[in-house]
């Protein structure tokens, strides 16, 4: 099903880069408004262009046109690009994606544009990225049976921006983008990025001091992990049901069991979830152990009404610097 959905898509982009193919104007020209024209696919990109684009001084929109493909509280991972969303790649100026396996079906569609006067940045491409790992007392992915038999690639984190230092060489990345597609505001887009990377090298500190002054190091997940660049970045140990990246949702009697067992055992007070997820398993982890469930934000993606009220990568990395410090204690 994965291959169809994969083929149908590159078709789809066929066919409206042969609509469009013959006109080889620069986006900006083709707005009418001489902004240029950006597209994120999910929260942590966006945001970043916010901050570059925007600053504290103005409003993004007056410099670019930026969009969102990944619609406010939806599923990241799951993601199915609409023909809509097709066109509005093919119309931009700048695209910015994550880069990993679940971004399979932004290759088919690249493949079948013409991106010669886009620029691309994959986040993946901006840092150093490191493979996902099976902790103990964590479900692996369960293997299809047509590729049972292959040889087994290696799975890389895709949550680069967890890491507020990750989060630095993306802004930049992006500024780079900015500066060279609309030349004549490099000097406002390089001033905003410097403003921006100030607050995430502070908040880099607050993650730090609040793990250089805990009693433990170690935190749980009653849900799936994509911190796994956090953690690093932090000397955090952790236990989780899943990878960050897993389809899989129902974990096992043991596993389950495994948690509480590990709470217990440790005197953890909290049991961690993620956004948009699922919150049964930490609540019933909660309920066995006694421990506080409570959110650690991954920025996959927020609420709709987060979305519509602003909410900023800063804003609940700033909520996860509390949390944390209670899950530390």
């Amino acid at each position: 099903m994965k291959r169809v959905f994969l083929l149908t898509i590159s078709v789809i982009a066929t066919l409206f880069f042969v609509s469009g193919c013959t006109q080889k104007k620069n986006n900006r020209v083709q707005s009418g408004n001489g902004k240029i024209t950006i597209t994120a696919t999910i929260f942590p990109q966006y945001d970043f262009v916010r901050a570059v684009a925007g600053g504290s001084r103005q409003p993004f929109a007056d410099k670019v046109n930026l969009s969102m493909l990944l619609p406010p509280a939806s599923e990241s991972h799951s993601f199915e690009p609409t023909p809509k969303d097709i066109i509005t790649i093919q119309k931009s100026d700048i695209f910015i994606y994550v880069g990993g396996e679940s971004d399979e079906w932004v290759n088919r569609i690249l493949e079948s544009m013409d991106t010669r006067n886009m620029t691309i940045i994959a986040l993946m491409d901006t840092v150093d990225v490191v493979e996902e790992e099976i902790v103990e007392g964590m479900e692996e992915e369960a293997v299809a049976e047509d590729s049972a038999n292959t040889e087994e690639e290696a799975a890389y984190d895709e949550h680069v921006w967890t890491s507020p230092q990750n989060a630095v060489r993306i802004v930049r990345s992006i500024a780079d983008a900015l500066c060279s597609a609309d030349n004549a505001n490099a000097d406002f887009y390089r001033q905003n990025a410097d403003d921006y990377i100030a607050q995430l090298d502070e908040l880099d500190a607050e993650f730090q001091a609040v793990v250089n002054n805990a009693k433990r190091k170690t935190i749980v997940f009653g849900d799936r992990f994509p911190f796994r660049y956090f953690a690093d970045r932090y000397g955090l140990s952790y236990f989780a049901a899943f990878p960050g990246c897993s389809t899989e949702t129902e974990p096992s009697a043991g596993t389950v069991a495994f948690l509480i067992d590990k709470i217990k055992a440790e005197k953890i007070p909290v049991v961690f979830y993620i956004e948009l997820g699922n919150e049964r398993m930490a609540g019933t982890i909660a309920e066995e152990t006694g421990a506080e469930k409570l959110l650690l934000h991954a920025c996959h993606n927020i609420s709709k009404k987060d979305f519509e009220n602003g909410a900023t990568y800063i804003d609940l990395m700033r909520q996860n610097v509390e949390n944390l410090r209670r899950a530390l204690q």
